[in-house]
């Protein structure tokens, strides 16, 4: 039953918790998984000067795991989280799969090889403010893709299609998390769909949970590193506690009117 698994966080192997999961339970996955960044021929994350820049912690790495896989091994990781999602996906489901195109080897990398085959329907832009290059080869990645992986009775909630497929939202700057999803992007996302069940198996610092609790949807969130769990869950409770805060003041406001 998909009950046990709504509203929480849970702190393991995201392949080993989707498969514990019933088929066709998911309405909607956002999401986006490590880069596997720091295995990049490139040097457009490398200061060339040794000197500190303002995505320090992404060069650095994630806790727990050192998003350093060879790319082969890191391609069939996603392809077989990717087939997880689809089986979890109701037969009007979607995934907004949230990755980064770059340079590999002097060559585009775009990551065809992890979604061929998979139900692409649409490539959404998201346009980043500002950043920063070290590469001299190629000018300044000012932008994101997400992959809307949809099966085909998927349909966007009503009036949500006169949104653009490119979106421009400022990325966050004050979550400690490496790599955050700004909360904007993912109510957008949310928003636009007419989605119960919200899974993110990359929960990272529970962005995606708090998006959908905002707009009155269920999540499951899934994470292995210890780090991440306690800073979403705190992140969620503290959440919770303004939200009910608001609403006894709402109630005492009618009260006295």
């Amino acid at each position: 039953m998909i009950e046990r698994f709504l509203n929480k966080i849970i702190q393991g192997d995201c392949l080993d918790v989707m498969r514990s999961m019933p088929d066709e339970s998911i309405d909607l996955v956002i999401t986006s998984p490590p880069y596997n960044i720091k295995n990049s021929t490139g040097n457009g994350l490398k200061n060339p000067n040794k000197g500190k820049w303002q995505n320090a912690r992404l060069v650095e790495g994630y806790a727990t795991y050192d998003d350093a896989l060879p790319h082969e091994v890191y391609v069939q990781w996603q392809r077989d989280c990717l087939t997880e999602m689809m089986r979890l996906l109701k037969e009007d489901g979607a995934i907004f799969y949230n990755h980064k195109w770059r340079v590999q080897g002097g060559l585009l990398q775009d990551r065809a090889d992890i979604v061929s085959g998979f139900p692409v329907r649409q490539i959404i832009i998201w346009k980043r403010k500002g950043g920063i290059n070290f590469n001299p080869g190629y000018f300044l990645p000012t932008y994101e893709v997400i992959y809307l992986i949809a099966k085909k009775k998927f349909k966007l909630a009503p009036g949500a299609n006169r949104h653009g497929d490119v979106w421009e939202f400022m990325q966050e700057t004050r979550n400690p998390h490496p790599a955050p999803f700004p909360l904007n992007l993912i109510e957008r996302i949310v928003t636009s769909t007419n989605a119960q069940i919200i899974l993110d198996p990359f929960m990272g610092s529970g962005t995606t949970a708090i998006a959908a609790l905002k707009h009155g949807r269920n999540y499951i969130g899934i994470e292995i590193a210890e780090e991440y769990v306690k800073m979403a869950r705190k992140r969620i409770h503290d959440f919770l506690k303004v939200e009910t805060l608001r609403f006894d003041q709402a109630y005492d406001y009618q009260q006295e009117i």
